[in-house]
């Protein structure tokens, strides 16, 4: 039993360790000249625009079920001219982020680590090396800046569309223009609701590509290491996600921001 644990703590301390190594290697390319910017833009508009329809119908859902299911509540006590507000800072300063996060995490996450986890069986970085280009500077850190450039805008376009499904909900018993509707939204969110949010996403982007690179550029065992890769991808950015979800609330509760 004591050297199975060993072997578990073991194999999780050697994966920390190389994690920080391949995101050592990152920031060491990434300061480096000849920047492939016309895959950056690819890979931006493959992550960005490309998870926009997920991301959107996702978000107009959320809104959608949150402002029906927390209307009967607020009713009860009197406060139904809360709701608008109330959905919306829920949306923006946690269920926004945290949601659209986890999406990225199993659309992009798996993508980026079946696509790296292929080329690297099928021999093509190793390829690429020949050739005289640095397949981790093209692969990589392409891959890595593209997501932690897309996710907050996809947050942020998730949140707009989350409280204009949150809109519809309001009118599907009464009538409330939208004027009114945004009003109420805008006077009770504040810079402390937004800023801490925002600054969030762009570490929950950076996760998600880093960990699908990692297991993407480090497949080893031929087909079978390509799902493995995907799905370890998958399991890992989510898992970081929340981690940093917390990391975030803790900082901003100490800085008053909450």
């Amino acid at each position: 039993m004591n050297h199975t644990r060993f072997g578990i703590l073991k194999n999780f301390l050697d994966e920390v360790g190389a994690i920080s190594r391949f995101t050592g290697q990152f920031f060491t390319e990434v300061f480096k000249p000849g920047q492939e910017f016309r895959e950056l833009l690819r890979q931006a508009f493959i992550i960005g625009y490309k998870s926009l329809p997920l991301t959107g119908v996702t978000a107009f859902i959320m809104g959608l079920v949150l402002t029906i299911q927390s209307r009967p509540t607020l009713e009860e006590f009197g406060a139904a001219s809360w709701l608008p507000a109330m959905v919306a800072v829920s949306i923006i300063r946690e269920i926004g982020p945290v949601i659209t996060a986890l999406i990225c995490a199993g659309k992009i996450g798996s993508s980026i680590g079946a696509e790296l986890g292929s080329m690297k069986v099928t021999e093509q970085i190793d390829a690429m090396e020949v050739s005289g280009t640095n397949p981790f500077k093209y692969l990589v850190v392409t891959r890595i800046l593209a997501t932690t450039l897309m996710v907050p805008v996809l947050v942020i376009l998730s949140d707009t569309i989350g409280i204009f499904g949150s809109y519809v909900g309001v009118n599907m018993k009464g009538v409330t223009s939208l004027h009114l509707f945004y009003s109420h939204v805008f006077n009770k969110l504040s810079f402390s609701d937004v800023i801490p949010a925002t600054i969030k996403t762009f570490f929950f982007g950076f996760a998600i590509g880093l960990i699908g690179c990692y297991k993407g550029y480090n497949s080893n065992n031929g087909t079978q290491g390509v799902g493995e890769s995907a799905n370890s991808a998958v399991v890992v950015s989510s898992l970081l996600v929340f981690i940093l979800d917390l990391l975030a609330v803790q900082v901003a509760d100490l800085f008053g921001l909450t």
